[in-house]
């Protein structure tokens, strides 16, 4: 078999072209007997680590490359119709050199180059040459293109230019293709090589793996140009040739030239370049000079902190813990990153930019604690230092860092100050190809009805990492639907071929490397929407050495610091939080179900269950943030009962007791895992976290091996005992075995405690703020909103509950935001439409400055600014800033023109400084208002146009609601509401799908709407996206054309509906109503639920109480059963419960019934459990 390797190859990260994945492509070379391999992606090096780490998995040598785009004249030049032309050229990297200079020409063609495409030219080619093999390319690079318009002598000077740079490095490129216009490039190519002396080399261009792949090429290249298989000028690669070609078929086509074939290995063997793993590479830190050494400093920081945080003589317990840690941070090499850390940290706190208390395991860590990197005690709730930095697993260690979502750009600014700007960097994440959408995408290239794809795609189930094939498996009526339809066949075959591959590339939303050289000395760069990004994801330039940091914007914090000023501004009272966190005034929000504003807690499903725990200790309130997810929320009925019960917590085996007597008896954090492991089988923490990660990884062999340790223990060749393991310890096995499968099972979703009780300090702190400082607290959550409308209705509504009165905008009171007023809260003057920053400055420093307005017309003389123009104005009578003056808004709104007409003309004679006629005769400002300026008196507009007024100015209602009197009427004959859709998008974000509603449910809703957007279907007829606002919030309606036609003279802006239709659930965007029927609303019209559900619940006419009958109920049985009427019930609950056991009947709450949670608790108690009365 001829020796022969692949130069010219395209992955799936030449984005939605290359259809090679980086996982098979080494496989695949092992198969045709290849030994080595290279990646040429277009224009990027995204995949470049992934695929060096997959060829050594194969023992096949990788090849680092690039193909290119060199720019037709200089890559500063970007003139339309002459540089939007582009030449190819494949660059190789030989070695580090090689590799440098080569990310540096990628980084270039982005951060200088880009227009159309990251394009290079002639110049840097020539200054970043070194260590690097260039091959002409394909038909389109600048040698062939000059071939395909018969300039030979173009073609040649080309050759040779490169040649002049290349020198031997240099080789002309032969493809086969099957492309007719390739044969004739191939027959010139030949000759110039002979001619120019210039070696040949053969490649193959390949997009994808096997001759087979072709088609699903096709509908992948339909997928980046969003065209359909049908269409004519759709992009297409004109053979099925361009596949990954063995050594036999390459060496076969090019007999005649066998030196091609030949210099395929030659270039493999000059290309050396290998990544470099697991070895740091910490940016410089520079230390005070009186310091000899980085430890000295940092050692000198954590002493002084643990003064600080334990007083002047800690006890042996803090000491000891501080000298393990900071032992191991000096071993480990870890200073640096500490002191970097705790650099910018202390920046931001120094000039005020909210800092969280902390965030994931690195609360674990004493001496972050002492430094001020975090802000909660690792001693009082029991942290690990080894979850965050494992002396037995060399991985760099991880401090992920909030900021206030308001400042956080601050901070990455004051890192590029003081590093480089060119040493810091955002980076790369991208969006894939789900198992749903890439049906969908499939679906549409094949022009199969939407409808048909809709249904197919939600036949997937809504869960995390969910695959195709593991749709298949779960699903029945999706595997019965493959196995009987061809068409379907047809989508999900070539969907499985397609999905998982990235869709686009983008930046990370905190994510920055920071590095002790320029970025691209170690990384290529990419530009993402004006951001410059690393082409690296986050988890490789960690294996690479590179120092990652995450810098995350938590709104929270912003809310919690304007909350502050606001509570200084009006009580003059600077807030110290309670610092043991035990006041039981807090706590009872929690317990009464007040959580609306309180962080992490405002979901329907925690409140409950919040109100169920009656958490009284900020233990609970931790257990409460880890327990309340997909897996753990089994435990929440035995949590609950424990906390009820003291004392009869139930344990496995005793010597569990002191470990998860915190959490009454279950497992809840990773934490407990380890501790397990560590107290009952005398493992080190740093093994006993490679045990927890085996398991929470399902990595069976590693979890055999080590239950056998667990159990019996572990001793060396020469008999000492490495691990003791349970039996030694007197632990039986029986029990231990049943240990470690509990640990196993519950290993899959343990939380980690050091987070979780880290993000309980900020709900403390929510939660506090709440109690003492109610209408503070939800002026600035109001605040934080400004920018997206679409909660302010919500918190405005929870103002109305908690008996805060939210006032119009003030001419005399109001600031830019929300702001408290006689515990009032007050709208921002820069909430208004059309009213600027500069218009509101000029009001504020006015009114500071000479005291309130006293009439409009005042305010219009003493306001000069230009910025507070007619339009401005107008829109400051219609919110009703000016309500206090005394004139009604209809009045002002036939007025104000006038008035501002005479000032201004007034003004021209330059007589403002003048005193008039008026101004001597008049003894009062009304008198002198009147006689000076004519007010067209109007009586005031109705309340509908008032509040539509509101609406347009304000984007929301504020005074009233258009909906509140009808409000009993509505929320008694619909089934949803904005609230519950907020929730149903909540849900899918937080588990991956929704509890109380399904995809295609019937549903009628009530609504005003607020804006109708027509569009033409390519039938040509009409149909409408809807925005319906009901009391609550804002909804998406979709009318088709069928259902516009037939009730076009209701959808109308500003008319109140009622919309009959089914609920669209998708994974990828906000719930939506598909309307079957759009109504105008009356209020004595009948309305029928029943007809649109059509379920067994709504069939049980007069249904009040659903029985459940327990007397045989299993003790798990039971436990969730707890778990389901705890999690259904709520605000909407509209069915009273009870259970019957021997016989007994009792109460116990009411729940929210629907057909599908029927189904539920059908399927946890037997439907012969269940009646309905």
């Amino acid at each position: 078999m001829p020796d022969f390797v692949h130069l010219h190859i395209h992955s799936e990260y030449s984005l939605l072209d290359g259809m090679c994945r980086i996982k098979d492509l080494p496989k695949r070379a092992k198969e045709l007997g290849m030994k080595s391999i290279a990646l040429t992606d277009h224009g990027v090096m995204f995949g470049a680590v992934s695929f060096f780490q997959e060829c050594q998995k194969e023992g096949i040598k990788p090849i680092i490359g690039c193909e290119v785009y060199v720019a037709p004249r200089n890559r500063l030049q970007k003139e339309a119709g002459i540089d939007d032309k582009y030449y190819h050229l494949i660059l190789l990297a030989k070695n580090k050199e090689g590799y440098q200079n080569l990310i540096k020409l990628v980084s270039i063609s982005y951060t200088e180059g880009y227009y159309y495409k990251p394009r290079i030219d002639h110049e840097v080619l020539e200054k970043y040459k070194d260590g690097l093999i260039c091959l002409s390319a394909c038909l389109a690079g600048e040698v062939n293109r000059a071939i395909m318009v018969q300039d030979m002598e173009k073609a040649k000077d080309v050759a040779l230019w490169y040649k002049s740079v290349f020198g031997d490095d240099y080789y002309l490129e032969i493809q086969n293709n099957g492309l007719a216009e390739q044969v004739i490039a191939n027959q010139n190519l030949i000759a110039l090589s002979k001619e120019l002396n210039i070696p040949l080399v053969a490649t193959n261009d390949a997009h994808y793996l096997k001759k087979e792949d072709s088609y699903n090429h096709e509908i992948l290249l339909c997928i980046q140009t969003g065209k359909k298989m049908t269409d004519e000028d759709r992009m297409r690669f004109e053979t099925d040739e361009f596949y990954v070609k063995s050594p036999e078929e390459m060496a076969d086509y090019f007999s005649n030239v066998p030196e091609a074939i030949e210099n395929t290995v030659k270039i493999a063997e000059k290309c050396n370049f290998e990544f470099e793993f697991g070895v740091t590479k910490l940016p410089n830190y520079d230390v005070p000079e009186e310091f000899k050494t980085h430890a000295e400093y940092f050692r000198k920081l954590c002493n002084d902190g643990i003064k600080e945080r334990y007083g002047e003589n800690p006890s042996k317990e803090v000491l000891d813990r501080l000298e393990y840690e900071t032992g191991i941070i000096e071993k480990m090499g870890y200073v640096d990153y500490y002191l970097i850390v705790w650099d910018y940290i202390h920046y931001a706190k120094s000039v005020g930019i909210p800092v969280g208390p902390g965030r994931g395991s690195g609360a674990g860590s004493i001496a972050a604690y002492a430094i001020g990197i975090t802000d909660i005690d690792p001693l009082k709730y029991n942290l690990l230092f080894e979850r965050f930095l494992n002396p037995e697993r060399i991985s760099m260690p991880d401090f992920d860092v909030d900021f206030s979502d308001e400042r956080r750009q601050e901070v990455i600014d004051y890192v590029a100050r003081k590093y480089g700007r060119d040493h810091v960097s955002q980076i790369v994440t991208f969006g894939t190809m789900s198992a749903r959408s890439v049906i969908r995408d499939v679906g549409r290239v094949l022009d199969v009805p939407y409808g048909e794809v809709d249904k197919l795609a939600k036949m997937i189930p809504m869960e995390i990492h969910i695959t195709i094939d593991k749709a298949l498996q779960e699903n029945r009526e999706f595997r019965e639907l493959y196995e009987s339809d061809e068409t379907t066949k047809k989508i999900i075959d070539i969907a499985k071929g397609l999905e998982g591959m990235p869709r686009n590339a983008s930046t990370h939303a905190c994510g920055v490397v920071i590095t002790k050289n320029p970025v691209d000395t170690y990384v290529p760069l990419y530009v993402n929407d004006g951001n410059v990004v690393a082409q690296y994801t986050m988890t490789l330039l960690e294996q690479l050495g590179l120092l990652k940091m995450d810098f995350l914007g938590l709104r929270t914090l912003s809310v919690i610091a304007n909350c502050l000023d606001l509570i200084k501004q009006n009580r003059g009272i600077d807030v110290k939080f309670d610092e043991k966190m035990d006041d039981p005034k807090v706590y009872k929000l929690w317990q009464e179900g007040k959580t609306y504003g309180i962080f992490q807690f405002e979901s329907a499903g925690i409140t409950n269950f919040m109100k169920e725990l009656k958490p009284d200790c900020l233990e609970d309130i931790v257990a409460g943030v880890s327990l309340y997810r997909p897996g753990p929320m089994d435990q929440i009925p035995r949590y609950i009962r424990g906390k009820q019960n003291p004392g009869h917590n139930e344990y496995t085996h005793p010597a569990l007791e002191p470990i998860l007597n915190v959490t009454y008896g279950c497992m809840v954090y990773q934490e407990q895992v380890m501790q397990i492991v560590r107290n009952l089988a005398g493992y080190s923490l740093g093994r006993a976290d490679l045990v927890r990660r085996a398991m929470g990884k399902k990595k069976l062999d590693v979890m055999e091996k080590e239950r056998e340790v667990f159990i019996n223990g572990q001793v060396d060749e020469d008999g000492n005992i490495v691990v003791p393991g349970c039996v030694r310890n007197g632990i039986d096995a029986v029990s231990a075995n049943k240990i470690f499968d509990e640990m196993a099972e519950f290993a899959k979703y343990a939380f980690n405690k050091s987070h979780a009780a880290a993000y309980a300090v900020i709900s403390y702190r929510t939660a506090f703020l709440k109690a003492y400082y109610k209408e503070e607290l939800m002026a600035a959550t109001l605040n934080s909103f400004l920018g997206n409308l679409d909660k302010v209705p919500l918190y405005i509504e929870e103002c109305k509950n908690m008996g805060i009165e939210v006032l119009n905008p003030s001419i005399n009171e109001s600031e830019t935001k929300f702001t408290v007023s006689h515990n009032k809260i007050r709208f921002g003057l820069g909430s208004i439409k059309n009213v600027g920053l500069s218009a509101i400055n000029s009001i504020v420093e006015e009114r500071k400055k000479n005291g309130p307005y006293e009439s409009f017309t005042a305010f219009c003389e003493r306001i000069k600014d230009e910025a507070v123009n007619k339009k401005c104005l107008e829109s400051l009578i219609k919110a009703g800033a000016f309500d206090e003056l005394g004139k009604n808004r209809a009045t002002l709104l036939a007025s104000f023109e006038n008035i501002v007409d005479t000032i201004s003309s007034y003004n021209k004679k330059g007589m403002e400084d003048q005193v008039s006629m008026f101004d001597i005769l008049s003894e009062t400002e009304e008198v002198k208002e009147t006689q000076k300026y004519v007010f067209e008196e109007k009586p005031e507009m109705d309340q509908k146009d008032l509040l539509s007024m509101e609406k347009e100015m304000l984007g929301i209602y504020i005074s009233g609601h258009p909906l509140e009197k009808y409000r009993e009427i509505i929320e008694k004959n619909t089934n949803i509401n904005t609230l519950d859709l907020l929730q149903i998008s909540d849900d899918l974000q937080e588990f991956g799908k929704t509890s109380n509603y399904k995809d295609g449910q019937n549903i009628k809703i009530v609504g005003i709407i607020s804006k109708v957007k027509k569009k033409f279907t390519k039938k040509n007829t009409i149909m409408a996206f809807i925005t319906l606002e009901d009391l609550h919030g804002l909804a998406e309606i979709i009318a088709f054309d069928s259902c516009y036609s037939r009730f076009s003279n209701s959808i109308i802006e500003e008319n109140i509906v009622v919309v009959d239709g089914r609920l669209s659930i998708r994974e990828d965007e906000e719930p939506k109503i598909v309307a079957t029927t759009i109504v105008d609303f009356d209020e004595n019209m009948q309305f029928n639920i029943g007809k649109a559900e059509n379920t067994r619940v709504q069939k049980a006419n007069g249904i009040k109480t659903l029985n459940v009958n327990i007397t045989n109920l299993s003790e798990e049985q039971k436990d969730k059963l707890r778990g389901a009427i705890k999690f259904f019930g709520g605000d909407k609950s509209n069915v009273k419960m009870q259970i019957t056991e021997n016989e007994v009947v009792k109460p116990c709450g009411v729940v929210y019934l629907t057909d599908k949670i029927l189904s539920k608790f059908e399927e946890i108690v037997g439907k012969e459990n269940i009646s309905i009365i």
